[in-house]
């Protein structure tokens, strides 16, 4: 899809937009490879299952460079332009790829955050293409804080909600379900190819898929820019990347990272 001066607008101004249709053409193969992934999970993966007995919540990340459907995605997909456009600059650096599948049932409810604490990198340029692979009725998708890719960054939790870092002195994040007539709330019903774009400091989360008899299959792609730098998060950070041998404050780079002009 081309995008518009009035979407890249709404992507700086927001931290987040809607892309209609952009990775339609790549939903058959990516469904492929989440098959193959669900079936072979890598040393990543991190599924929850609710102590309700309910359906569980599987996740895996960094995979693209072992399931081939992924990997040609990355090297060939629409994401390295798309993200080049969002963020401005001459080039964007893949980050990593992220699978989330909530199976029919799952009670499991993504909290409210931010990505940006929880990564080993920093930089002004960053966006998240949150990619449905099965359609997505309102009261079941992604939802974003517009406008609060501005705040700080705010105090990261594990999902049963104890601190990720034990020293971190930083806020917690304001309660958003208590007070969500303060924020403009976005979401959106989306179709299979369509993709929420937004900025790692935006903070987001999504529902539960208790009301639906189908899974909700999501492949999420991240993308920095020519900024980025490396955070060393002494190997807590997700994911952890914990084979990095970059500097704290290095330029983000090597095979893991590969940069598109």
């Amino acid at each position: 899809m081309e995008l518009t001066d009035d979407d890249v607008t709404r992507f700086r101004e927001d931290g987040v937009i809607l892309l209609r249709g952009a990775f339609r053409d790549w939903v058959e193969p990516l469904r492929a490879g989440t098959d193959t992934l669900m079936a072979h999970p890598g040393p990543y993966e991190r599924s929850y299952t609710p102590k309700d007995g309910s359906a569980r919540f599987f996740q895996d990340l960094c995979n693209w460079q072992r399931i081939p459907e992924y990997r040609d995605f990355i090297l060939h997909g629409p994401g390295a332009a798309l993200a080049r456009r969002l963020m401005g600059g001459s080039g964007a650096r893949f980050f990593h790829d992220h699978i989330l599948v909530k199976e029919p049932g799952t009670s499991i409810v993504t909290p409210w955050h931010q990505d940006s604490p929880y990564y080993c990198v920093g930089g002004e340029h960053s966006v998240s293409f949150w990619i449905p692979l099965d359609p997505v009725a309102r009261d079941q998708t992604l939802e974003c804080v517009a406008g609060s890719h501005r705040w700080k960054n705010h105090k990261p939790k594990r999902f049963d909600g104890t601190d990720l870092y034990a020293d971190d002195d930083t806020e917690e994040l304001p309660d958003i379900d208590a007070h969500r007539a303060d924020y403009r709330i976005e979401g959106w019903a989306m179709e299979p190819g369509d993709a929420v774009a937004f900025d790692f400091h935006t903070v987001h989360g999504a529902p539960a898929n208790t009301g639906s008899a189908h899974r909700r299959r999501v492949f999420s792609a991240r993308w920095v820019g020519d900024d980025a730098v490396f955070i060393d998060r002494q190997g807590r950070g997700s994911p952890p990347l914990r084979h990095l041998k970059l500097a704290d404050g290095a330029p983000l780079d090597g095979p893991d990272f590969p940069r598109f002009a």
